[in-house]
């Protein structure tokens, strides 16, 4: 079986490798969001709007900051990986935090044979759709999960960000899904010194892809907006230019680096 075939495993390694990386990172600052600071983002928080007493589904939600600064907000969530590290990891702050958040590890391809109920909300931000080889599952699964009249939040870093070669000076890959990118990476964006190398099958999707995935789920679009900047120093070459607000020094605000997406389940 070729990296492509086994991306399943060789991503699931890949996160569990990191795990331990990450929550002792100040990138993810534990000690601070054990204390009670929230991990959600302005951008976010805005589309999500009042959660309160709302069903959140929260997909790919790595060791469950996201998910648990969502229970913090009044809200009952439901967060799902496929790294089972992370899970375990996500279940301890559970634990520690006194949250009521519920998680499942599993591929959310494969989360109809592990969960059976909708949501209010179905949200996921960060990172998330580059390891996913096939949108149109992504959004059948956002639609399934959805109850008539529910939102979908959406919150990802531009294709444009991953055309680029890792200090952004010249363009390296393509716009569009051209098929599996197999990479081995030294460290880990919270930690780009850490002593720790992986290999990763990722996947780059347009604007097009994403946004045609959801139309043909029947999951209508009601916003779209772009962003030239990053919440996270996660990139090579950054400024913070305000307050967790972060560009790509020589590139300044020329290029967008997020984009978001709120659509309603028909």
């Amino acid at each position: 079986m070729n990296a492509e075939q086994n991306y399943l495993e060789i991503n699931r390694q890949s996160w569990n490798n990191r795990i331990e990386t990450h929550l002792q990172s100040e990138f993810y600052d534990l000690d601070s969001f054990l204390g009670g600071k929230t991990s959600l983002n302005d951008v976010e928080l805005k589309l999500l709007g009042d959660i309160n007493g709302k069903h959140i589904l929260h997909l790919q939600c790595h060791f469950g900051q996201d998910t648990i600064s969502l229970t913090r907000l009044g809200a009952e969530v439901t967060g799902v990986d496929l790294a089972d590290k992370a899970i375990q990891s996500a279940k301890k702050i559970e634990k520690d935090t006194n949250s009521n958040a519920d998680f499942i590890c599993c591929d959310i391809y494969d989360l109809p044979n592990h969960l059976d109920k909708q949501f209010d909300i179905v949200f996921t931000s960060y990172g998330v759709i580059g390891w996913l080889p096939d949108l149109d599952k992504w959004a059948k699964i956002i639609s399934k999960f959805l109850r008539p009249g529910g939102k979908f939040v959406f919150v990802e870093f531009h294709p444009i960000v991953w055309m680029f070669d890792e200090n952004f000076e010249k363009i390296a890959y393509n716009y569009s899904n051209s098929g599996a990118i197999i990479e081995s990476e030294n460290g880990t964006y919270a930690n780009k010194t850490a002593s720790i190398s992986q290999e990763n099958v990722t996947w780059n999707h347009s604007l097009s892809e994403v946004i045609n995935s959801l139309i043909k789920n029947e999951v209508e679009i009601n916003s779209f907006d772009e962003y030239d900047f990053s919440p996270y120093n996660c990139f090579n070459k950054t400024i913070e230019f305000a307050p967790n607000k972060y560009r790509i020094s020589h590139l300044d605000n020329k290029i967008p680096m997020l984009y978001s997406i709120t659509a309603t389940k028909k």
